[in-house]
């Protein structure tokens, strides 16, 4: 019984703080840092192995220096040759650049994205404004849980 218990060292962490996240130091490397928003499974997994460290690796068991060196390559991913095609915010409209979104950061550019398509007045930000599907979806008999509610006959 005792050799399938987790073998903690003493300087085990049970909660990481990383970029304004909480993450779990029970889990491994990979999915622990799938829990800031904005980074994936294939991306934490590259994140590892640019910073050459164990995916399969506990997150708790990761030194100050290997922390440091995740969040060095989150914040700055072009200069660890990660390539343009694998982040989530390419040729930003204001400036052009290919940069990736994470954690407090991305739901700012979301939110100003979205106040964006409402002041120009597209389609698209005319849905959201509505609180109707945007992605062209059928909403004649479906959706009427929350929002808006068809008249019946009249």
């Amino acid at each position: 019984m005792a050799e399938t218990a987790l073998m903690m060292s003493p300087d085990f962490q049970h909660i990481l703080r990383v970029l304004n996240t909480n993450i779990d130091g029970r889990r491994k490397v990979m999915f622990a840092l799938c829990k800031i928003q904005g980074i994936g499974r294939r991306f934490s997994n590259l994140i590892c192995k640019k910073a050459e460290v164990d995916p399969n690796k506990r997150a708790g068991e990761l030194t100050q220096d290997e922390v440091e060196k995740l969040v060095a390559i989150i914040q700055s991913p072009k200069q660890f040759k990660i390539p343009e095609w694998f982040l989530n915010r390419q040729r930003e409209w204001k400036t052009g650049k290919y940069m990736q979104a994470f954690s407090n950061n991305l739901g700012a550019k979301l939110r100003e994205d979205l106040e964006r398509l409402k002041k120009i007045r597209c389609h698209r930000g005319l849905r959201h404004y509505w609180g109707i599907r945007v992605r062209g979806q059928h909403t004649k008999t479906t959706g009427r849980k929350s929002g808006r509610t068809m008249a019946v006959g009249a």
